[in-house]
């Protein structure tokens, strides 16, 4: 690794004077991204601001129709979470599946979304349900928050504080993992709201990131039911193709994903 300093922040504005203050400096949650990179001289931060310590960036709270998860709560806690299991257990389920008991004990919901990997599961969660991102500057509604491959609508100086995830009638997830990472080959997150709309987000297949399928949505918006999938023509085009899957293949797993995630919820 290159020379850096390493800073714990006791809170989010020291967090934050901390990076302002850096010549080049990166928030380590999980550090699951931002350490391999590192270590493999792609990254070279000056200075490293370890935020998992904080206090009001941790925990859950389920009030309403609302599920709010601290940015810096391990994926293992929402995973393990009766708050969470008994408003959205789609969530709790999904949380359970990333990675290994390793990667779930120190990785981060925060995390995971600021760095918008393609493969990621949490961001279909977020995108899946509407949810939305508060950070130290704003709230961003999920459909405004993700804006392409490793890219969000984040400044430089913003730091995500929590995420609020509403209450569905019924949702869940379905993925077909890489058997050696566990990401997301294909994943697809279903959720009927409580208002009726049907909100469909995929993750792990398109090569500009997360993405919601109109296609999948409209159906299942006139049929909520995984015969409804059958019918809908899922296209290549716009779909990643790597040394895993091809873009029809993962084009034909997004349908068999999605049948799976319905007839689930």
């Amino acid at each position: 690794m290159y020379q850096t300093t390493y800073h714990k922040a006791a809170s989010v504005a020291e967090a934050v004077s901390l990076l302002s203050g850096a010549e080049d400096g990166k928030l380590l949650a999980g550090g699951h991204t931002l350490l391999p990179t590192m270590k493999q001289r792609l990254a070279s931060p000056s200075d490293i601001i370890d935020i998992t310590g904080i206090a009001e960036l941790n925990g859950i709270d389920a009030s309403g129709d609302t599920v709010t998860v601290g940015a810096a709560t391990p994926h293992a806690d929402v995973e393990t979470s009766a708050a969470v299991k008994g408003a959205i257990p789609a969530l709790a389920a999904l949380a359970g599946t990333i990675g290994d008991p390793h990667v779930r004990n120190v990785g981060t919901l925060g995390g995971s979304i600021a760095n918008a990997d393609p493969a990621a599961d949490y961001p279909g969660a977020v995108l899946g349900l509407g949810a939305t991102v508060h950070t130290n500057q704003r709230t961003i509604a999920a459909d405004d928050f993700f804006t392409g491959l490793f890219e969000t609508a984040l400044n430089d100086d913003e730091i995500i504080t929590s995420v609020a995830f509403p209450v569905p009638a019924q949702a869940a997830y379905a993925k077909f993992p890489n058997p050696a990472s566990r990401y997301s080959m294909t994943g697809v997150f279903v959720a009927k709201m409580k208002d009726g709309s049907v909100r469909v987000a995929v993750t792990g297949a398109g090569d500009d990131g997360v993405f919601r399928s109109s296609a999948l949505e409209a159906a299942l918006s006139s049929n909520w039911s995984a015969d409804a999938v059958d019918g809908v023509d899922i296209s290549a085009d716009g779909l990643l193709s790597d040394i895993h899957a091809s873009a029809a293949y993962r084009a034909n797993l997004i349908k068999q994903m999605a049948k799976r995630a319905v007839a689930a919820a």
